[in-house]
């Protein structure tokens, strides 16, 4: 989990830009998990869980986004994916053919910790209000969806946590 920006110089903008990319990244790596492992044909898998975690990362992103253009319009972004790596999104390597609808669901809540934790630690050398408060609304946000998930996550059934594969030789995808 990682930027190359100095956090503590952020503009609103580049701030909001900083959370787009985020969720970007992160809906890009659920989306890659979902083609690698797939949907059964019946039922609610780990692949099917990738896919909703990147539709949630979507929207997440769609309205920062819209917020974004809402007060700056198209000025362009000066944050460049490549100043992140990894603060939302899952482990690269982590997905795995055959994992469990629990082991989607334990990887989706590690990552929303990541980003809560990215976004508290960074809080204390913000010096602009309006980046403190974005971050403090962002850490609370990702609160509240490891709540979400903590709660689906009890819903599961008792098949949720089996392996479709048990081979513990299974390389990762990444």
């Amino acid at each position: 989990m990682s930027t190359s920006l100095d956090l503590s110089k952020l503009s609103l903008m580049d701030a909001l830009d900083l959370a787009i990319l985020i969720e970007e990244e992160a809906r890009g790596r659920y989306e890659l998990f979902a083609s690698l492992i797939g949907r059964t044909a019946t039922g609610y898998n780990a692949g099917a869980f990738f896919a909703s975690m990147a539709e949630n990362e979507a929207k997440h992103g769609t309205e920062l986004l819209e917020r974004r253009m809402a007060r700056f319009g198209k000025v362009p972004m000066k944050v460049k994916m490549m100043d992140i790596y990894d603060i939302e999104a899952p482990d690269s390597g982590a997905p795995r053919k055959g994992m469990s609808t629990v082991q989607a669901f334990e990887l989706g809540l590690q990552s929303e910790k990541k980003a809560h934790d990215f976004f508290n630690s960074a809080l204390p050398g913000i010096s602009d209000p309006e980046v403190k408060e974005l971050f403090a609304e962002l850490r609370d946000e990702e609160l509240e969806h490891i709540d979400m998930l903590k709660e689906a996550m009890a819903k599961l059934p008792e098949s949720a946590s089996v392996e479709t594969e048990n081979d513990p030789d299974d390389a990762p995808y990444l």
